[in-house]
């Protein structure tokens, strides 16, 4: 095979990869191949209808919302979406509560009084559609606030944190204990962007048309890094210099063989179960920030993906957070960002930025946390760059 016969070649299915992919392909008429080590496109998106005929997540629930509107309006030209307002209840002192914790899981949570008070307080000092990080709820001096800080970061925020990293809430990197705030509001969604959708038939139907063009060529079920080595700045394909774009969206650690070592990722594991009723619980997605549970959540596809599915069944899928192993073939889902690791990826970078037609994109490239949306955009602002 001559790998040089392409304008780029783009390691990866997901959002970055397909992205990129789809934009040289129909926008610069460039040609591309696309290899994956998995047998299916759409990376962690994929999906499919499970025996139940459920359409499910495979790799865990994916709901798209974005306030970027050239985002929406480039994903909305692979298929139709539905409008989906995701919410999230949490098990709370034996209750199901929202999720962020909000004005209405205080008035489930306390009695009359209390709450009232507790409102009255909050909306005094941070103001009526704020969110505040759990963590400065806690350094506030109002002894008041401070009660309701702890009360939601033992029973809200400790253990949940504690099973998703694997650290101490103090330990997380802020920026990711920020993403689940202390909501004042009434509103009860787990998002407020302004696109708040999903995808008719599933992820992968939307894949299949981003990626169905004459210039793009899959090479599925193969590990790019059987072909591939990297030497003295050049990029080496089956043993011949490729002279092309070379775009990886893989683990950046793996592409440059651990040579400094390895990044440290939080993996998961999913366990499906039947149910034999309509629906397990109220809502697509219930947070269990329990102790004794070992799961972090359990997500009932039903909900979000196939509502107008008349099957007399239902399936849900628990999620259990566990550290990755290399050895063990695990997914790396989510990068650990301490200073460590940092240092670590800096190096990685530097290493990286010797090839000149090596273009790194995509969470475990770029070894930094994304929303679909978040790296659509990444994607499509690299396009712009490299065209």
């Amino acid at each position: 095979m001559n790998y040089n016969e392409y304008d780029a070649i783009v390691v990866g299915t997901g959002f970055a990869g397909a992205t990129i992919a789809e934009r040289l392909a129909n926008e610069s008429n460039k040609k591309v191949l696309i290899i994956d080590k998995r047998n299916t496109i759409a990376g962690n998106m994929y999906d499919y209808i499970d025996k139940n005929g459920i359409l499910i997540h495979k790799y865990g629930p994916h709901l798209f919302h974005t306030n970027l509107d050239n985002v929406y309006e480039y994903i909305n030209k692979f298929g139709d979406w539905f409008p989906y307002e995701h919410r999230v209840l949490g098990k709370v002192d034996g209750k199901l509560v929202p999720i962020p914790f909000n004005l209405k899981s205080i008035e489930l949570c306390f009695d009359e009084k209390k709450c009232a008070n507790l409102k009255k307080i909050l909306l005094k000092e941070y103001g009526m559609e704020k969110k505040v990080p759990i963590l400065e709820l806690r350094k506030s001096n109002n002894k008041d606030i401070n009660d309701l800080a702890e009360f939601i970061y033992e029973n809200v925020f400790l253990y949940y944190t504690m099973k998703q990293w694997g650290q101490k809430p103090e330990e997380v990197d802020p920026a990711v204990s920020g993403r689940v705030p202390v909501y004042i509001s009434q509103d009860d969604r787990y998002f407020q962007d302004k696109y708040q959708v999903m995808p008719v038939g599933g992820y992968t139907k939307i894949f299949e048309k981003m990626l169905d063009n004459k210039n793009i060529d899959l090479k599925l079920s193969t590990n790019c890094l059987d072909l591939v080595s990297m030497k003295n700045g050049k990029i080496f394909i089956d043993g011949c210099e490729f002279n092309g774009k070379f775009i990886y969206t893989g683990a950046i650690d793996e592409l440059f063989n651990y040579k400094f070592g390895e990044l440290p990722y939080r993996s998961l594991n999913f366990e499906f179960e039947t149910k034999n009723m309509e629906y397990y619980q109220p809502v697509g997605t219930v947070n269990y920030p329990t102790k004794e549970d070992k799961f972090t959540r359990i997500t009932e596809y039903k909900h979000m993906t196939s509502v107008c599915c008349k099957s007399k069944k239902t399936t849900i899928m628990k999620e259990y957070p566990c550290q990755y192993e290399l050895n063990k073939k695990m997914t790396p889902y989510y990068p650990i960002n301490n200073e460590q690791s940092a240092a670590l990826y800096n190096e990685y970078l530097n290493e990286a930025s010797k090839y000149s037609n090596l273009y790194l994109l995509g969470r475990l490239a770029q070894y930094k946390y994304y929303n679909m949306d978040l790296i659509i955009n990444e994607a499509l602002k690299l396009f712009e760059k490299i065209k």
